[in-house]
């Protein structure tokens, strides 16, 4: 029997668990999870993370078993063992992705795939924290769509485990805070407000990491002495074409891609990914959501020009296009 043929019937018997598990998830309610795991004994943390690995794999909501570790485990172990059955049903998911379906999906996807795969590239581990800590796309989703980009499994295994700590903390001790809560136990205000204390500071959290994320600014004076050296810089002028030939004019050489058009033409800039792109607008205002745009999309050296037209237009330097 071919590879081909092997990969289509352990992809169909991947959906089919899928159908089945999505059918019967009433079935996973915390009264059983905590029936099955105390019906273990020494075995009961092992059932656990096989149970969190499996439900991750098949696209099983991890929060509820996220807050019965903490109800079952307490904030420590139940933090340890959470985490650590979401990074393995994380991996399992990555390597189904990578073997059954990351090279038909090369094949077809295109630049969406491509840019993908040029922005996991270009920042590796960074890439996967800024994922793991920005819930930018469903988790169980994003375990098997990493598996279709370049990067190194044990890049994605480390960093997972690492930047999903936080959410894992938070979560955990928000069930043990619940399950102190219904016992009356001593200490339930207090575990109540580190828990919410600590989902705040999750919440926080993305963005902290957007903020670090982003590129310094430039100022125009290094534009001005990089354009002067002829350095291969793109200025990239993310103003309306009305702005762009209007009363500030613009930058002679650049190229004017308004903000509202760059998602759907960022196909035309893809020959500059490697290269330095400078951003310019009015101020500065739209320049860093387009920095951020290109910065999602691949691009090694997206910078915004401070004061933008305005601090140009300040210094008394050439403009073309000015009405």
């Amino acid at each position: 029997m071919s590879k081909a043929v092997l990969r289509v019937i352990a992809g169909l018997l991947l959906l089919a668990a899928v159908a089945a598990a999505i059918a019967y998830r009433d079935r996973l309610d915390p009264a059983a999870l905590q029936a099955w795991v105390e019906g273990a004994g020494a075995a009961g943390p092992l059932l656990f993370m096989a149970i969190y690995a499996l439900a991750t794999v098949l696209f099983l909501p991890g929060s509820v078993l996220t807050l019965a570790g903490g109800a079952l485990f307490g904030p420590v172990w139940g933090t340890l063992w959470n985490l650590t059955g979401a990074t393995i049903g994380a991996a399992l998911a990555f390597l189904i992705a990578r073997y059954l379906g990351a090279d038909w999906v090369s094949r077809r996807a295109g630049p969406r795939l491509s840019r993908l795969n040029d922005g996991v590239s270009s920042e590796g581990w960074r890439f996967i924290a800024f994922v793991r800590l920005v819930p930018v796309f469903p988790f169980n989703l994003l375990n098997y769509a990493l598996g279709l980009t370049r990067i190194p499994f044990l890049a994605y295994v480390i960093a997972s485990w690492i930047f999903m700590l936080p959410g894992a903390i938070a979560y955990t001790w928000l069930g043990y805070a619940g399950r102190e809560a219904l016992a009356g136990g001593e200490g339930m205000i207090r575990n109540i407000t580190i828990a919410l204390a600590l989902l705040a500071a999750v919440a926080f959290l993305p963005r902290l990491v957007r903020k670090l994320r982003e590129k310094p600014m430039l100022a125009v004076d290094t534009l001005k002495k990089q354009l002067d050296a002829g350095e291969d810089v793109l200025v990239l002028d993310v103003r309306s074409m009305a702005e762009f030939v209007g009363e500030q004019g613009h930058i002679g050489g650049a190229r004017n891609v308004p903000l509202e058009e760059l998602p759907s033409r960022l196909a035309e800039l893809e020959s500059h990914k490697a290269r330095p792109v400078r951003i310019i607008c009015r101020t500065d205002r739209r320049s860093a959501k387009a920095a951020r745009l290109l910065d999602e999309a691949g691009f090694s050296d997206a910078q915004v020009i401070q004061g933008g037209m305005v601090a140009w237009r300040a210094k008394g330097w050439p403009v073309e296009g000015a009405k």
